[in-house]
Formats: structure tokens, C-alpha cells, sequence
């Protein structure tokens, strides 16, 4: 029974993997804007920066809804990278326990 959910498990934490790099690359981005190393104007930046947020704004704004930002620092990246590494470690542990 356990070895059928196994490719599932397998899939759902390949996307959590992703889904987590990719919040990590958008967060090291928008450092790199801040900080001056990478120009906005840049088209490559800019083009990478609009498919992030394609990925991402919703999930914040969810977040976002429910734990606001504190004098003006939004935490929802630091938010939702904490709960995709709690369902990473959580899908590893049903995969281990599916074995």
C-alpha cells in the first residue's frame, strides 16, 4: 500500500523543492537591486524579476492577509520559505515511512 503513494510523495516534494529556489532567487534578487549590484533597469533583471512575482505575489498576499508587514518589513518570503522547509521535512517523513 505505502509503495503506491511513493511517486506522489516524490513529485509533491520535487515542487516544494523548486517552488523553495525559486523564492530563494527572488529574495537574493531583490537584494542585489537593493544593494546596487544589479541594475533594475537591466531587461534580463526585469524579466526575471516579473516571472518571480508571477510565481510568488500570490502566495504573499495570502500571508500577507494574515500576518501584515511589521514597520514596514515584510516577512512573507522569510513566512513561506519556513512552511515549504516544515513540508519538505513532513513529505520525507511519510516517504521514509512509506519504505
Amino acid at each position: 500500500m505505502g509503495a503506491i503513494f511513493e511517486p506522489f510523495l516524490y513529485i509533491i516534494g520535487l515542487l516544494v523543492d523548486i517552488y523553495f529556489k525559486i523564492v530563494v532567487v527572488q529574495v537574493v534578487i531583490y537584494w542585489l537591486i537593493h544593494f546596487k549590484v544589479l541594475e533594475p533597469s537591466n531587461k534580463y533583471a526585469q524579466k526575471t524579476v516579473e516571472l518571480l512575482d508571477k510565481a510568488t505575489t500570490p502566495v504573499y498576499k495570502k500571508i500577507g492577509e494574515k500576518i501584515p508587514p511589521v514597520s514596514g518589513i515584510d516577512f512573507s518570503p522569510f513566512i513561506l520559505l519556513l512552511g515549504l522547509l516544515f513540508l519538505s521535512r513532513l513529505v520525507m517523513r511519510l516517504s521514509l515511512m512509506t519504505m
